[in-house]
């Protein structure tokens, strides 16, 4: 189906044209048409199946634009996510006349967050700490909320956030729409959609067969001892740019990125127990490409989404299947290629297995690359690079110089060649 074909508001298709996008994604297919006709909806899609169009466009189509009063609270689990989705549903709404989003989320300063929504807002975005927040101090009023969406619902659950986010849903009328979206469906976000939704339809898009041939996924046996320096000879080796690096606890992020400043690598790291502006700061210098390296833990990294992400390395490997997909899935984005590295001790093994069984995955053994290999790729490098100055340069000047030197030229250059190496 394509977006035009979607009985919906001029504007938004138009904002639809402008964004680049024209035939539906499989949950875009699926959960829209139901929720423009009011229904609930269980959504379960990976990231970057295109789950914001998903609920943005019903949300902005039932919108009536002279009510200057949240219609719609969004909530998601990270501010990362929170910004994201508020910024996509802005370019929605581009050609919607007087349309006002607005992200809350804690480490912002809530008195900016109080004038926008004193001066009138349609759409809330948030995180539900912060939307609890203005609830309680009056400065948000949910009595006329017609849609609620619950994006990334199990993370929100993982984080701790059931209460919040119960005690935000009994703040609403009971006659709302309800959208749930979620990677995965543990037995909590089941309970919340009995209690919580009216007759829900429930979409299952298992698209990860999709965007994986695209990922080239390897894995490199490993004793845990051995872990980081075998980490840095992959670095050493693998001409990437962006590095994305996982591991399962903060203390493991703690640990690889320690020893990874200390080998000198633009390194930075990002985890839960982080404040929001920590975070804020290294999300940045990541995008900017002032560091190359991110390590990160499951639940910070929710809400990156950078297309330029080369390779994504499983430090630690994941327990739950899922969460493997969902790691992976941060390359190879907007259609390019990408690679996933897997560092496995013995122990994970089996975990890596379990994996590969569960969703057919083509996970190509390796070994690690030796020094040898290392300096022998590293100079090669360069020697790639004079072959390109040489074929695109006038270097007349300089060979007169070489000439003129009592000295073999061959000896020359590979003086030259240690010189670079090791300076």
């Amino acid at each position: 189906m394509n977006f035009n074909d979607l009985k919906i508001n001029d504007d938004i298709k138009s904002a639809v044209n402008k964004m680049g996008f024209e035939k539906l994604t499989p949950i875009q297919n699926k959960a829209i048409p139901d929720a423009l006709a009011g229904r609930d909806i269980i959504g379960q899609a990976q990231t970057g199946s295109g789950k914001t169009l998903a609920f943005g466009i019903p949300v902005l189509n039932k919108l009536f634009v002279p009510d200057r009063s949240p219609q719609a609270i969004i909530l998601c689990p990270t501010r990362e996510l929170c910004v994201q989705v508020a910024d996509e549903i802005k370019k929605l709404a581009k050609d919607m006349d007087k349309v006002k989003v607005l992200a809350v989320y804690g480490g912002q300063a809530i008195g900016r967050q109080i004038r926008v929504l004193n001066k009138g807002v349609h759409i809330v975005v948030g995180t539900p700490g912060r939307v609890i927040d203005h609830i309680e101090r009056g400065t948000l009023d949910l009595i006329g909320i017609e849609t609620v969406v619950l994006d990334e619902a199990d993370e929100m659950l993982d984080m701790g956030f059931r209460e919040d986010i119960e005690l935000i849903l009994r703040h609403t009328p009971k006659q709302r729409q309800t959208l749930l979206f979620s990677a995965t469906m543990p037995d909590e976000i089941k309970k919340i959609t009995r209690l919580y939704q009216n007759n829900p339809k429930f979409i299952k898009i298992s698209d990860s067969r999709k965007t994986i041939p695209k990922i080239k996924q390897f894995s490199f046996k490993s004793d845990d001892r051995d872990k980081i320096d075998d980490l840095c000879k992959l670095i050493e080796f693998y001409d990437f740019n962006l590095w994305l690096i996982f591991c399962n606890t903060r203390r493991r992020v703690d640990f690889v990125y320690r020893n990874l400043k200390r080998n000198g690598y633009k390194v930075d790291s990002i985890h839960g127990d982080m404040t929001q502006k920590v975070r804020d700061k290294v999300m940045n210098k990541f995008r900017n490409g002032n560091i190359s390296i991110l390590v990160a833990s499951d639940i910070a990294a929710r809400g990156i989404d950078v297309s330029e992400i080369d390779v994504v390395v499983n430090y630690d490997i994941p327990q739950n299947p899922e969460d493997y997909i969902h790691r992976i899935g941060r390359t190879a984005r907007a259609g390019e290629s990408g690679y996933a590295f897997n560092i496995v001790a013995p122990y994970e093994a089996h975990d890596l297995v379990k994996i590969r069984k569960k969703y057919n995955l083509n996970v190509k053994s390796k070994k690690v690359p030796s020094l040898d290999e290392i300096e022998y790729i590293k100079n090669k490098k360069i020697m790639d690079d004079v072959k390109v100055l040489v074929e695109s340069n006038d270097l007349s000047s300089y060979v007169k110089v070489i000439t003129s030197s009592k000295i073999d030229t061959v000896e020359i250059a590979a003086a030259l060649l240690k010189m670079l190496r090791e300076k």
